[in-house]
């Protein structure tokens, strides 16, 4: 395996780092966390993308915003307090 190779193979781990789930065992808790980890990159490159100019104040509040909905709507949806 040559060498960019290899780093082409372990780039989705580093643009899309995962951590392991800690919680209590229930599919519903593993699915949102997903989700919850999901939501936190995405805002994330959102305000990357906004503070080297790519994106105005308002679009990136406005992009963030139907994330957060969206998270809600997932919660909503598992039945989760």
């Amino acid at each position: 395996m040559t060498e960019e190779s290899s780093f082409l193979a372990n780039l989705p781990d580093f643009l899309y780092p995962r951590s392991p789930y800690h919680g209590q065992f229930k599919p519903e808790y593993l699915i949102f966390d997903a989700n919850l980890q999901e939501f936190s990159q995405r805002v994330n490159y959102i305000c990357n993308l906004q503070t080297n100019g790519k994106l105005s104040p308002q679009e990136a509040y406005k992009q963030i915003k139907i994330l957060w909905k969206q998270l809600k709507r997932t919660k909503k949806e598992l039945n989760i307090k």
